[in-house]
């Protein structure tokens, strides 16, 4: 009796493990991304070239009761095996001579898949032994679930959920009870039938399961009729491929446990984008752009709720299949609002600032405007709204390189790995790479501040002063829109802060804008970098983004807008309206702002002088004589004033000095516009091996006077209206002296390599 206990407590504990604690170990699983939502965005096949989807914890009903009333009534009452199953088997087999039914429960079809082995009576018992342990194991949902996660459904489709997409386009729980039943009898022999061929003897299968559902009250008779009417599926379809990129990308390198990877993309919202991404496509190619990316942010919780890596990912288009989203690419002028916002917010510059728009070379390097003019001084935000380029480039030279470099590597940009040398000024106008949508996201962010969703993380931005940001808002909804709109004139436009980008050479063309709710972000051009000429960020970027913008719902009303900051960041400080610095003593017209809490630091207007002027007209420096008389006056710098005055034809200029004086107060009226003092000049040599020399330019207050040079201390010639004078001189430290017929002066010293 003590030897049969022992025996049958050996035989308990076998039984008891003698089943693997994960039956599917080492199986691979197509990569399968959902949107927020759960929807099915795209799939990748597995590595062993299945379409087999993660496994899933719940069966939908239609397709339980289909397959439970198809292969297995009793399942739900079992232990694992049905006697009365496994006998009908046998004597059925045994009565034909050949194997026509095999008898197994559910629950011995989920071990025999698990186990792949050949089908014998030997493997048969062992099934049996298995799946009443499983039985303990599991519950009776659970066995299902791992039934149709692993059964086949014919060609290289395994499970429910990929069978209901390839053959029906559609998740399992939204199958009819014909598509239930069709994939229903799928399994019980997937290699002879399966909606590519046998399509009568699936169908008859399909409408027998389907009268015996009627037969047991499942369906009524019209359910039935019509789902006896409904066609067979034609060959496999393709799976969705809705933000394919982003499935094939780095930002999905992460999985959720389940092996399902869910996304913050609003599905609905990505077709729409994708839409118009086609479309635009479409048109763009005739002109010779192939490629087209977007992406679009949620303010709010900076969640992406749409991506578009490029535009028909399936078309075989070369270039169609690269992630344009995160390629790093030229940035253009994309950046400038960056700078702009940080220099406002450690006081470098208050929103209206007079920014100097004239040639310049800094050690070769000449940045031009992109309509080629020079505008002599631009006010800070009307700079950045018409994306000036010389403004720009003195502005990052005030704030410095090395500076910015951190700034934006802080703010997000991983593309910017060199040393900030070598980037040098050309890093404001397109020097650097940027991803579309790091770039996207660092706009994001700062909207996100602003419309006050930020937390304790966001702190560490770097652009978190929200009067600087809202400043930079206000800047940038003045850019001129593409469809040339006024969303002053209708109220129910909506406001965007946009900016745009162009590279050199028309490779690259960007469009950001931001609104309280959202940030889109467009980039359009070649995946393989090559130039379309007239290419811009205005005419291609620009109204694909708005195009979006009008299919993002509204957040609040019509016309929502930033809210300018209040509280202790900001400080109230009195602007000089024609300068845009803080109000000197001799500003006449101000203007009362709220600013960030630096700008107290900015410098006071430095054009607005008190200035004698005697009766005959002319300004003297010393002291006033009978008849002068005192008047404030707004002068700019010589090289300003020279291009200011084409611009605006309202600007006085300083009267003529008395002869024998040499200024007012310190004011030089004549300056070097090139070479800047200390410059470095490199003078090329011409193709018959002569030195042409360089063009210095000089601005002087009075264009009429004459102004004498001298190199070292050789006399070199005089200049009227136009003062310029090519200048050869031999390698080596120079000085050369400008001297105006008033006696008044200039210097600059220069090194000839």
């Amino acid at each position: 009796m003590t030897a049969v206990i022992a025996g049958l407590a050996v035989i308990g504990m076998v039984w008891l493990n003698c089943l693997p604690r994960d039956l599917f170990e080492g199986t691979v699983y197509s990569r399968v991304v959902t949107d927020r939502n759960g929807e099915l965005l795209t799939a990748r096949i597995a590595d062993d070239g299945q379409w087999r989807f993660p496994p899933s914890d719940s069966v939908p009903e239609k397709f339980a009761i289909a397959i439970t009333s198809f292969e297995d009534r009793w399942f739900r009452w079992h232990p694992g095996v049905n006697p009365v199953s496994l006998a009908r088997a046998a004597y059925q087999n045994l009565s034909s001579g050949r194997v026509i039914s095999g008898g197994s429960t559910i629950t011995m079809q989920v071990i025999r898949l698990s186990r792949n082995r050949e089908r014998t009576l030997w493997q048969k018992l062992i099934e049996c032994i298995l799946a009443t342990r499983l039985e303990l194991r599991c519950s009776k949902d659970e066995i299902l679930a791992l039934y149709a996660s692993y059964a086949p459904f014919g060609g290289n489709v395994v499970g429910l959920e990929a069978a209901s997409w390839r053959y029906f386009g559609k998740p399992a729980d939204r199958l009819s009870w014909a598509e239930a039943a069709t994939l229903a009898v799928l399994p019980n022999a997937p290699s002879m039938i399966h909606p590519g061929r046998n399509r009568e003897l699936l169908e008859q299968k399909r409408n027998r399961l389907l009268g015996i559902l009627l037969e047991r009250d499942v369906i009524d008779s019209t359910d039935y009729s019509l789902a006896c009417d409904e066609p067979l599926p034609d060959n496999p379809l393709p799976l969705p491929q809705h933000a394919p990129h982003l499935a094939d990308g780095r930002l999905l390198q992460a999985t959720e446990p389940d092996g399902i990877v869910r996304t913050s993309i609003d599905i609905h919202l990505q077709r729409q984008v994708e839409a118009i991404l086609e479309r635009w496509n479409a048109e763009f190619r005739r002109k010779g752009i192939n490629d087209i990316a977007a992406v679009v942010f949620d303010v709010r919780s900076m969640q992406v709720l749409a991506y578009c890596g490029n535009a028909g990912f399936s078309s075989g288009r070369p270039g169609c299949q690269v992630d344009i989203l995160q390629s790093p690419r030229s940035t253009g002028s994309i950046l400038k609002p960056l700078l702009y916002c940080a220099m406002l917010q450690d006081g470098s510059i208050l929103p209206g600032t007079l920014l100097p728009d004239i040639p310049v070379n800094i050690n070769g390097f000449s940045p031009q405007n992109y309509d080629l003019q020079f505008y002599g001084a631009v006010p800070a935000d009307e700079a950045l709204a018409r994306s000036l380029n010389v403004p720009a480039v003195h502005l990052l030279r005030s704030y410095g390189v090395p500076r910015f470099h951190t700034l934006l590597r802080n703010a997000g940009m991983t593309t910017v790995t060199r040393p900030p040398e070598d980037y040098g000024l050309s890093l404001i106008l397109g020097g650097a790479e940027g991803r579309l949508y790091e770039i996207t996201g660092i706009y994001a962010g700062m909207a996100r501040l602003l419309a006050g969703h930020g937390n304790e993380t966001d702190n560490r931005f770097p652009l978190s002063d929200p009067e600087a940001i809202w400043w930079t808002m206000e800047a940038l909804k003045e850019v001129n829109r593409p469809d040339e709109m006024d969303w002053r004139l209708i109220s129910s436009v909506r406001k965007v802060a946009w900016k745009t980008g162009t590279s050199y050479g028309f490779r690259d063309a960007w469009a950001v804008g931001v609104t309280p709710g959202y940030a889109v972000g467009v980039w359009a051009g070649n995946a393989d970098g090559a130039g379309v000429p007239g290419l811009s960020g205005a005419t291609a970027a620009g109204p694909v983004m708005f195009d979006i913008f009008n299919t993002l719902p509204e957040r609040g009303t019509s016309g929502d807008w930033f809210e300018e900051p209040s509280g202790t960041s900001c400080s109230i400080a009195e602007v000089c309206r024609k300068s845009g610095h803080l109000a000197g003593q001799y500003c006449d017209i101000r203007d009362t702002l709220a600013l960030p809490a630096a700008a107290l630091r900015s410098t006071v207007c430095p054009y607005h002088r008190a200035v004698t002027v005697s009766a005959d007209g002319r300004y003297r420096v010393s002291a006033p004589t009978p008849g002068a008389r005192t008047v404030n006056m707004f002068i700019l710098p010589p090289a300003m004033e020279w291009y200011y005055r084409r611009q605006h034809p309202e600007y006085r200029p300083l009267p003529p000095s008395a002869p024998g004086t040499s200024g007012h107060d310190g004011y030089a009226p004549m300056e070097f516009i090139y070479p800047e003092n200390g410059s470095t000049i490199t003078v090329p040599r011409q193709l018959d091996g002569s030195i042409k020399g360089a063009v210095f330019n000089l601005a002087h207050s009075n264009p009429e006077t004459d102004v004498f040079w001298h190199l070292d201390s050789e006399y070199l010639g005089s200049t009227r209206y136009i003062h310029q004078m090519n200048i050869t001189a031999a390698p080596g430290e120079h000085t050369v002296t400008a001297v105006d017929s008033d006696g008044n002066s200039l210097s600059v010293r220069f090194l000839i390599k």
